[in-house]
């Protein structure tokens, strides 16, 4: 969940490593921290509570001078939002640097053990244990390579850590312990960085090497050294990334997130390229790895997701159960491996994740990785762990950064990536003929210039219903098929940026309870596209209508029905289907921003979420 950056070459490595963090603040904004050492200089420390400004202006007033440099910017599991309890932390002895991202499990024991033996904490948080233990173990053998060794072979959990000594100064250790967070090292000319995400390094290298689980690595200015849990050495090439960072920049909108929603019609079209021949009734995925065979052996797909993820994994059921005609369930990834789930060797783990680094659906993968079983990921972070953890093969979604926490343009993309995978499955299994694959395709390519349209014709009416709605304690989302994901992802939405209480309710659901709070002060969001379950929609719309709640419904243009029923209407354009919940769900990203922008909400970073959930 936290954010490290580390530095080592000729630069000033305050400016990389405060760089680095403005990549990664979405990581978490509890509190930052940076430790530079320099020759003449020493080792400096600063650290501020609150968002990354406050550590900017502590250090353009008092800046730190070096080459080696850490950072870290914290969304709090253990000890308050304290600026004792932020990083980096320190050994017993002041001379062992270390950042962490991820969780100790057994701290309190390893805490108890070093209080014993007469050390002294300063901060509430389980990273201080790792940076004692290091002391410890550098006092024993004056390696601090060994010293980190020897440390993480005592930790339970999931952590990503780097380590540095004033003793060694020429170089940086890393470890990476689970799936409790990425580990990205990049190769420049005589400098070496290091980071939980590729933002913070883009500016600097496109080389990138990632860690896997268990290994450790040292990074001199010239050279990276990776070892396994048994010492082995490890070698790796370097992966080239073609993501700019000005990509990740925000331009001339005023969040990150009005940018990537904006960016829909774009990110649309990239998941497209190259995957769908119009011509052949085609659909290619090259990054399957799995043989024909195998894919016609299919009896049954868990979907396994998180938070917006999971969302798609909902409509990636209806996709593929309708385009393949292949069993499809959907699980949360933080209850998959829980409860048991029956695997056997006609089953495939689909796992969509924007990040690729979500540990919960990391531990899904594990999971059917302990079974035998199969996994293929959809998820936009090359090289993430989730990519290679899919033994079947990596669907990437090509949507470029996502620096907003509440995800958009990468929700859109996975939805479309889900639907080409159906026509792959239906495909090959013989379902769909290649005049049918042809249609659908046609459908597809429709989409992205659909996207552009919603975007031009919904940003004013949907301002205007921000306006008018900003203040609202509580609102209700209603969709029937493919539409209830939506109006889940659409209360969601709402929920994590403005902090409004929503519900997202399949509309047939609604006289079994929720009709009990529909009043003149309820405004309720009916997602109404003209597709098989129209009917019934109408129905559900004159029910909240007659009970004079404020109905808002997104129809497809040309509706006529609609239109005596609700206060508000919002038109999309037509399409199949499964793919309208691409187009309905736009509007209610704008919404949900836009009544974020009047209630004075931090859209980027709302309070307590980050980007990646790297904890369970």
């Amino acid at each position: 969940m936290c954010g490290i950056v580390g530095y080592i070459g000729d630069r000033d490595a305050q400016d990389v490593v405060l760089k680095g963090l403005q990549r990664l603040e979405y990581r978490g904004y509890d509190s930052s921290g940076i430790a530079v050492y320099g020759n003449g200089t020493g080792l400096q420390l600063a650290r501020a509570v609150g968002k990354l400004h406050h550590l900017a202006e502590q250090l353009a007033t008092a800046p730190l001078h070096g080459q080696l440099g850490v950072g870290h910017t914290r969304w709090a599991t253990h000890g308050a939002v304290t600026e004792t309890n932020a990083h980096p932390h320190r050994d017993q002895s002041g001379t062992i640097v270390v950042v962490q991202n991820g969780i100790v499990e057994n701290y309190q024991e390893l805490r108890e053990r070093l209080i014993a033996d007469g050390h002294i904490f300063h901060s509430q948080t389980d990273t201080e244990v790792i940076a004692h233990l290091v002391g410890v173990a550098y006092a024993r053998t004056q390696s601090l390579e060994q010293a980190v060794q020897q440390t993480i072979s005592e930790l339970h959990g999931g952590n990503a850590i780097v380590v540095f000594s004033i003793n060694e100064p020429d170089r940086l250790i890393a470890a990476r312990l689970g799936n409790a967070g990425g580990v990205v090292i990049g190769m420049g000319i005589d400098e070496v960085f290091i980071a939980s995400d590729m933002p913070a390094v883009l500016d600097y290298t496109h080389h990138l090497l990632f860690l896997e689980d268990g290994e450790l690595a040292v990074l001199t200015r010239n050279a990276v050294q990776i070892r396994n849990r048994a010492g082995a050495l490890i070698k790796r090439e370097p992966t080239t990334i073609a993501w700019d960072a000005e990509r990740a920049a925000r331009g001339d909108f005023p969040h990150y997130m009005l940018k990537e929603i904006h960016e829909q019609p774009q990110t649309l079209l990239d998941v497209l390229r190259g995957r769908v021949d119009g011509a052949a009734g085609t659909i290619t995925l090259d990054e399957l790895t799995l043989d024909t065979a195998t894919l016609q052996h299919i009896d049954r797909i868990y979907t396994v997701a998180c938070g917006t993820a999971w969302h798609a994994a909902l409509l990636a059921k209806f996709m593929i159960e309708r385009l393949a005609r292949v069993r499809v369930d959907v699980d949360y990834g933080s209850e998959f491996r829980y409860r048991q789930p029956i695997l056997d060797q006609r089953t495939l783990v689909l796992t969509i994740t924007q990040s690729g680094e979500t540990v919960d659906t990391l531990a899904a993968m594990e999971e059917a990785r302990t079974h035998g079983i199969p996994s293929v990921a959809i998820v936009n972070v090359i090289g993430s762990q989730a990519a290679r953890l899919a033994d079947g093969g990596a669907i990437y979604l090509h949507a470029g950064p996502e620096i907003g926490v509440a995800s958009t343009k990468c929700f859109t993309s996975m939805l479309v990536a889900a639907y080409l995978l159906g026509l792959k499955l239906g495909q090959v299994r013989g379902v769909l003929s290649a005049d049918a694959v042809r249609e659908h395709g046609q459908a597809l390519s429709a989409l992205p210039h659909q996207a552009a349209q919603v975007l031009a014709q919904t940003d004013a009416p949907i301002r205007a219903l921000a306006a008018r709605y900003h203040a609202a304690t509580s609102m209700l989302y209603l969709g029937r098929n493919v539409s209830y994901p939506i109006a889940l992802e659409g209360a969601l939405k709402l929920k994590e940026i403005s902090y409004i209480h929503a519900e997202g309710y399949p509309a047939g659901e609604m006289k079994h309870g929720p009709v009990a709070l529909i009043d003149e002060h309820l405004p309720v969001v009916c997602i109404a596209p003209h597709d098989g379950v129209y009917e019934k929609m109408l129905s559900n719309i004159e029910q909240v209508h007659a009970r004079n709640g404020k109905v808002i419904a997104i129809v497809s243009e040309g509706d006529t029905q609609v239109a005596a029923e609700p206060d508000h209407i919002i038109s999309v354009p037509r399409t199949s289907d499964l793919l309208s919940p691409v187009l309905t769900v736009i509007p209610l990203q704008l919404l949900s921003y836009h009544m974020a922008v009047l209630r004075g909400c931090d859209v980027d970073q709302p309070r307590n979420l980050a980007k990646s959930v790297t904890v369970e």
